[in-house]
C-alpha cells in the first residue's frame, strides 16, 4: 500500500504587496497615506516624494520636490495633512499637503538645530513640533507662531523620540544606550527618569498610551518592553534579531509588536501574554552549583589545587556557572529568548515544551530595512532599506 501524502501546513507570512523604486539614495522616512493608495517618502537624495497608484498598478511621483539639504526625518498628520521635513542642515521645513495629493505648499522654516534632525513629532492637540538633533538638543516649537518654545541637552545624539499626550511625557533614545524621559511644560520642561538596559545605543522608541509602555529597539540587537504605567520599572527583553533593531511599531488591537533590523528581518511579537523579566546576573567567585573555582579566583584555586574555569550566567536563574554545569542550551520564550541561550542543567530540565513555545514569527523582507510604518486599518507595513527601496506588505496573515 502506497504511503499517504500528507499537505505540508500553510505558513502564514506577510504578502509583498508593491516595491516603490526610484530614489537615487536611501530612503530615510517614509509612510503610508490614510485612505488612500500612496506612499510619502524623504530620501538622503534631498527629494521629498509622493507616490500615488496609477491604473498600471505601479505607483508613480505625483510630487517630486527637490529640499536644499539632504532630507534626514519627516512627520506627517493625515487630519491637516501637515508635512514637517528634518534636513541635514538643522532646519525643520513644513509644508501642507493638497487634498489630492499633487501639490505641496511652503508653511514655515524652523532653525531647529545646529546639524541633522534626526526625528521629528508633530502633537496636533499643543500645536507643537517636538525634534531632535545630532547637535544632542532636544527642542519643541509652537507649530503655530513657529517660535521656540524650550530645549534640553540630551547625553549623546538622540535617535529615538515618542511623546504621550495625556502626561506630557517625551521618551528620548540616544547612542548611549539610555531612554530619557522629560515632563513638558509650555515653555519648560522637568527631568523625570532616566532608563538604561542597553549594551548598544537605542535606535528606535515606540510607545503604548493604552497599556502604557515603552518599546526599545537597540545596536545590541535586543528590544526592552518598560512597563511605565503598571509596574514602574519593569523591564522585558526581546531577543529576536541577528543583527541591530532599526525600527519599531506597535498593533494596538491586537497587542502585536513589529521589530525590522539590519538583518531584513521582520519579527511580529505577541505581546499578549504574560512575560517573565530576565533575572540579574549574579557574582560570585565561584560556579554556585559546583563550587569550582572562576579563573581570577587565585585563593581557592591555590587551596583546592584546582585551575579556574571560565564563568558563565543562566539566562533563566541568572546564576554564574562553569560550562560544565551549562551544558546545555533553550529558547525561553516568556522571557523573551526566542532562540537558544545558555542555561544551567537544572533549569533546562525544569523547562517544559509548553515554555518553549514560541512567541514571536520570524519573516524575510530581503533588504536591510531603516525604517518602517504600519497603518493599523488596513494591516499594511511600509519598510524602507539601504538599498533605496520602498516595499509594501500586506500583514494581515501574521497580524490578526
Amino acid at each position: 500500500m502506497a504511503a499517504e501524502i500528507q499537505p505540508k501546513p500553510l505558513t502564514r507570512k506577510p504578502i509583498l504587496l508593491q516595491r516603490v523604486e526610484g530614489s537615487q539614495e536611501v530612503v530615510n522616512m517614509a509612510v503610508i497615506v490614510p485612505k488612500e493608495e500612496g506612499v510619502i517618502s524623504v530620501s538622503e537624495d534631498r527629494t521629498v516624494r509622493v507616490w500615488l497608484k496609477r491604473d498600471s498598478g505601479q505607483y508613480w511621483p505625483s510630487i517630486y520636490h527637490a529640499m536644499p539639504s539632504p532630507c534626514s526625518c519627516m512627520s506627517f498628520n493625515p487630519e491637516t495633512r501637515r508635512l514637517s521635513i528634518g534636513l541635514d542642515n538643522g532646519t525643520i521645513s513644513e509644508f501642507i499637503l493638497s487634498e489630492d495629493y499633487n501639490k505641496m505648499t511652503p508653511v514655515k522654516n524652523y532653525q531647529a538645530h545646529q546639524s541633522r534632525v534626526t526625528m521629528i513629532l508633530f502633537v496636533l492637540e499643543l500645536e507643537w513640533v517636538l525634534s531632535t538633533g545630532q547637535d544632542k538638543q532636544f527642542a519643541w516649537h509652537c507649530s503655530e507662531s513657529g517660535q521656540r518654545l524650550g530645549g534640553y541637552r540630551t547625553s549623546a545624539v538622540a535617535s529615538g523620540l515618542q511623546f504621550d499626550v495625556e502626561t506630557r511625557h517625551v521618551f528620548i533614545g540616544d547612542h548611549s544606550g539610555q531612554v530619557t524621559i522629560l515632563k513638558l511644560e509650555q515653555e519648560n520642561c522637568t527631568l523625570v527618569t532616566t532608563f538604561r538596559g542597553h549594551t548598544g545605543g537605542v535606535t528606535a522608541l515606540c510607545w503604548d498610551p493604552v497599556q502604557r509602555v515603552l518599546f526599545s529597539g537597540s545596536s545590541d540587537h535586543s528590544v526592552i518592553m518598560w512597563d511605565i504605567g503598571g509596574r514602574k520599572g519593569t523591564a522585558i527583553e526581546l531577543q529576536g534579531h541577528n543583527d541591530k533593531v532599526q525600527a519599531l511599531s506597535y498593533a494596538q488591537h491586537t497587542r502585536q509588536l513589529i521589530s525590522c533590523g539590519g538583518d531584513g528581518g521582520i519579527v511580529v511579537w505577541n505581546m499578549d501574554v504574560e512575560r517573565q523579566e530576565t533575572p540579574e546576573w549574579l557574582d560570585s567567585d565561584s560556579c554556585q552549583k559546583c563550587d569550582q573555582p572562576f579563573f581570577w579566583n587565585f585563593k581557592q584555586m591555590w587551596d583546592s589545587k584546582k585551575i579556574g574555569l571560565r564563568q558563565h550566567h543562566c539566562r533563566k536563574c541568572g546564576k554564574a556557572v562553569c560550562g560544565k554545569c551549562s551544558s546545555k542550551r533553550s529558547s525561553i520564550p516568556l522571557m523573551g529568548f526566542e532562540f537558544e541561550v545558555r542555561v544551567c542543567d537544572s533549569c533546562h530540565e525544569a523547562i517544559t515544551d509548553e515554555e518553549r513555545a514560541p512567541t514571536a514569527t520570524f519573516h524575510d523582507s530581503k533588504h536591510n530595512i531603516v525604517h518602517v510604518h504600519f497603518d493599523e486599518t488596513r494591516g499594511w507595513l511600509l519598510t524602507s532599506g539601504t538599498d533605496k527601496v520602498i516595499k509594501l506588505w500586506d500583514m494581515t496573515p501574521v497580524v490578526s
